[in-house]
């Protein structure tokens, strides 16, 4: 079976999730890259799987481990930037970012993200009664909160999302593509820390370059270029991804919509549910390489095995869920694996709840009556990357 798992429609899930759940939930699998693979589907596997020291993230990068990319080209699992991430040592690297991340801090942050997305709605109703939803708001929204935690230019925007694009490649650029792509931003991430150095401000970069781990040790330069890259990435195109599927499936369903509208108070269970719910939301899923014979409850992994972990599809696992398939804006609690599970679970997942929080209630607030302006069924996705956003969002209101 090949995978990524094709889809009946955007935002609906492979038609094969259920089944191998139920009769095949450790399924071997071919990536693109023509390397076999497993997959996990079960909620408790996949759980299991990202938090065993057994299966890591580093041994991704070993040279049996298998490779997803199609082609020659390097997938961002075996970049130089998660090579240098690496490098810095797991634990040492959490700590030394992690403590910029909390949930205090990104409240903060959040008048400001309702501000720009106030002023992104009013720039979409000076152009009438419909707008793409993507290009107007779920993607500069997160790109400007990014660049402004950096201290990046936000008018260099379209080169991280061409960079980016070249990083999540499975099928769509050549390893001359990638190569050149990792040396640019590689370079620009250098060129802008060491105008840091120079002239520190108050952003998250400065504030890194003057930090220590607890022996008083900095991050190398390649850590701190590859920390940069690393944000800037996930800051931008995974959140404007969430944001945009969020309001899909709201609206794909109406009644849901018009429910928040009549509660407000729903709106952070709602975006819990959205991330659960997404069948694209995260994405290709985590590889992990198995380093010794690992049982789970559908059976065992071997050593040398590289285990996809899908989020999404345990996300509606039966077993864990009662009505896995319904959109519950109301479901609580939500112990959804869209950010992962264990020591490498997402660092920036308090700064992507926020701004979809802060997302969805500017757009409750400003645009009660918008809807889709296609069918759900004729919405269209990017192909051939690890995630997988939509192409745009046609909106009317």
């Amino acid at each position: 079976m090949s995978y990524p798992i094709a889809a009946p429609a955007v935002l609906e899930p492979p038609r094969q999730w259920a089944d191998l759940r139920r009769t095949c939930p450790v399924a071997p699998v071919t990536l693109p890259s023509g390397d076999q693979a497993v997959l996990l589907t079960r909620y408790e596997d996949v759980r299991a799987a990202l938090s065993d020291p057994r299966l890591s993230r580093e041994g991704v990068a070993l040279p049996d481990a298998a490779r997803v990319a199609a082609g020659d080209s390097e997938g961002i699992f075996s970049s130089p930037m998660a090579k240098a991430l690496n490098a810095e040592g797991h634990g040492r690297w959490r700590r030394m970012v992690g403590k910029w991340f909390t949930a205090k801090r990104m409240t903060a942050l959040r008048p400001g993200m309702e501000a720009m997305a106030d002023q992104l709605v009013d720039e979409m109703l000076k152009h009438g009664k419909s707008a793409d939803l993507v290009t107007q708001l779920a993607f500069p929204l997160p790109v400007f909160v990014i660049c402004r935690m950096l201290g990046v230019p936000e008018s260099d925007r379209d080169r991280f999302k061409r960079w980016s694009d070249t990083f999540l490649n499975m099928t769509r650029y050549t390893r001359d593509e990638t190569d050149a792509a990792h040396q640019e931003f590689a370079e620009y991430m250098s060129g802008l820390i060491a105008g840091k150095r120079a002239q520190p401000g108050d952003d998250l970069l400065s504030l890194l370059l003057g930090g220590a781990d607890a022996d008083g040790e900095p991050m190398s330069e390649a850590g701190l270029v590859a920390t940069g890259q690393a944000l800037l990435l996930a800051g931008h195109e995974t959140t404007a991804g969430f944001i945009a599927m969020m309001v899909a499936h709201l609206l794909s369903d109406r009644r849901r919509w018009e429910r928040l509208l009549a509660d407000p108070a729903l709106i952070r269970p709602a975006v819990e549910e959205a991330l659960r719910f997404d069948p694209n939301g995260s994405g290709f899923g985590m590889l992990r390489y198995v380093h010794e014979d690992t049982e789970l409850s559908g059976g065992t992994v071997s050593r040398g095995t590289t285990v996809v972990c899908s989020m999404a599809a345990a996300n509606r696992d039966e077993r864990a869920w009662d009505a896995a398939d319904d959109m519950d804006v109301s479901r609580s609690p939500n112990p959804h694996l869209t950010f992962g599970s264990g020591p490498h679970a997402c660092l920036g997942q308090p700064l992507a709840r926020t701004e979809l929080q802060a997302a969805l209630t500017v757009l409750l607030r400003r645009l009660p009556t918008l809807d889709l302006g296609v069918a759900a069924q004729d919405l269209r996705r990017h192909e051939g990357l690890l995630t997988a956003p939509l192409r745009e969002l046609p909106v009317t209101w």
